[in-house]
């Protein structure tokens, strides 16, 4: 693919890297849920449902070393940690909000178009 500034998505290409932050299973998911508040994590994991506590603290891990998500320690009895979207994290809101849009709108045809297709 070639853009008005020459190749993107080559390996080496920070456009590749950005798509393949994005790619990741749950990271949409978990930028979609934080994208409203700030959330500790077992609120997490019962918003978005279907995702482990191990995998969702892999997934905020992931988004926190890229800068997109931080993570805000409380001192308090018992601790409490809360997620919440950086600046840089909060950019990808509206792109998330249109492919949310898209996946609402298209979800049945790609549902039935695979029942179609599975024999």
């Amino acid at each position: 693919m070639h853009d008005a500034h020459g190749q993107v998505f080559l390996a080496d290409c920070p456009t590749r890297l950005a798509v393949e932050i994005i790619a990741e299973k749950w990271a949409v998911i978990v930028l979609f849920a934080l994208s409203l508040q700030p959330r500790r994590p077992g609120e997490l994991a019962h918003l978005i449902g279907g995702i482990s506590h191990k995998v969702l603290t892999q997934t905020l891990r992931r988004l926190q070393a890229y800068g997109l998500v931080e993570r805000r320690a409380y001192a308090e009895a018992p601790p409490r940690v809360e997620y919440s979207l950086t600046p840089l994290g909060q950019t990808l809101v509206e792109p998330i909000k249109v492919l949310t849009d898209w996946a609402r709108d298209n979800g049945a045809a790609i549902v039935e178009f695979q029942e179609q297709n599975e024999h």
